[in-house]
């Protein structure tokens, strides 16, 4: 797990297919974001947990694209 707040988990998994991209885990719901565009690539969350972890990519968006890159080279 990358992170994790308010009951909301982040993922980032070694040899993931690209764009660059993060996985987010609340309750039932499941969304896959670009970390360069911070939007929706594919699942859902509700507007709410979506507007927390766009903030939250913001502010930590270079350490997720840096991750992601270390992580495909794995």
């Amino acid at each position: 797990m990358f992170s994790s707040f308010e009951g909301i988990k982040i993922y980032l998994y070694p040899r993931d297919n690209n764009p660059p991209h993060f996985h987010v885990y609340y309750g039932e719901y499941e969304a896959i974001i670009s970390i360069r565009t911070l939007e929706i690539i594919a699942g859902e969350l509700p507007s709410k947990q979506l507007k927390k972890v766009i903030k939250w990519a913001e502010i930590v968006q270079e350490q997720l694209l840096n991750e992601f890159i270390r992580l495909q080279a794995k």
